[in-house]
């Protein structure tokens, strides 16, 4: 600050009647012989930049709770994302499974839909605090009604906001929901083969399931009917009424798994993980040791479809998962309604 403060009457100069610069009123007084040259002294920073300064420093201090301090200060629809690897797991338990649980469980949760085919199970990852949440299509392509549970057991009623079934994601939407706990979506693109990862999910019912693994492969190729091909619609890869565990059907290196995946297909890029996925893990996390998302889980190989009897069915260590990157990019597009 340039004001400075007076004391009642006159200052007092200790070299009255020499020849001198003019004093400057401000305390402490200047030397009385200043180099020829003295560099002007820096102003301190004032407005914008000093601000921008300080959030710097505080955001660096803060570390892994930057992405979710962000989501606060800017409202419920901000999506917290990270193109780094932010840390949301706790230091006493980075890079553990546990830690990894505990931290992403409450951002996930089992939805339950009904159509006129039937009523199925699937997941979800909550992306905002009010409750917006990404998950597969083919949980919720020509559902009725849509209910989701989250982790403490609360259930809402959800309605669809937008589909792209090219990709296989939907992003619906809870009512009168506030307050919850939003994922932090990391970034696919570093993603290395041998990664360890996390997924969570609801397999056949059973809320909150934690399985682990690592990254098999990267840009595996993978096709799947979309909801128009969807001979059963919603029963496939849920607890379908009236079906003997059949999966949601996928094609991969010219074969097809899990049933038949009709005329109508799509195929994207997936992310390969021996992490245990069964049927209800569908729209569920693929989650970096971080508690980073980087996969929306899609699709898995289940023997059932060669076996004689529901009982064989279960992972054997091949599931896929939709990057999160192609999520991120395709999130614009779901909000503004897209029925694709």
């Amino acid at each position: 600050m340039t004001e400075s403060f007076h004391r009642s009457g006159e200052y007092e100069n200790p070299y009255e009647g020499q020849q001198q610069a003019p004093v400057n009123p401000e305390w402490p007084p200047p030397p009385a012989y200043a180099p020829a040259h003295a560099p002007h002294p820096k102003k301190r920073g004032r407005g914008p930049f000093a601000l921008i300064a300080a959030v710097a420093i505080v955001a660096a201090a803060i570390g892994g709770g930057t992405a979710y301090g962000i989501q606060e200060l800017t409202g419920n629809d901000t999506v917290a994302s990270s193109s780094t690897s932010t840390t949301v797991v706790p230091s006493s338990q980075k890079g553990t499974v546990a830690g990894v649980a505990k931290a992403v469980s409450p951002s996930i949760v089992e939805i339950s839909a009904d159509s006129n085919a039937g009523s199925s199970t699937g997941s979800g990852v909550i992306i905002t605090s009010g409750g917006e949440i990404v998950t597969n299509n083919h949980v919720v392509a020509g559902a009725s009604q849509i209910k989701a549970t989250t982790s403490d057991g609360k259930s809402y009623t959800a309605k669809v906001v937008g589909t792209d079934s090219k990709k296989d994601l939907a992003l619906i939407k809870l009512e009168n929901a506030s307050g919850l706990k939003a994922a932090t979506l990391g970034d696919s693109a570093g993603l290395q083969v041998g990664d360890q990862v996390v997924a969570i999910g609801s397999p056949e019912g059973l809320s909150g399931t934690v399985t682990s693994g690592i990254i098999s492969a990267l840009d595996r190729d993978v096709t799947v009917p979309t909801e128009e091909g969807q001979d059963q619609g919603q029963q496939q890869w849920g607890q379908g009424q009236g079906q003997d565990g059949d999966q949601w059907p996928f094609e991969f290196g010219g074969r097809q798994f899990n049933g038949d995946t009709g005329s109508d297909t799509t195929t994207y890029k997936a992310l390969q993980t021996d992490a245990s996925l069964n049927p209800g893990n569908s729209g569920g996390a693929l989650i970096d040791m971080n508690g980073n998302i980087i996969g929306i889980n899609s699709a898995m190989y289940s023997p059932t479809s060669q076996a004689s009897s529901s009982s064989d069915a279960g992972s054997v260590g091949l599931g896929f998962a939709i990057p999160i990157n192609t999520v991120k990019a395709d999130l614009a597009k779901l909000r503004a309604g897209s029925t694709d």
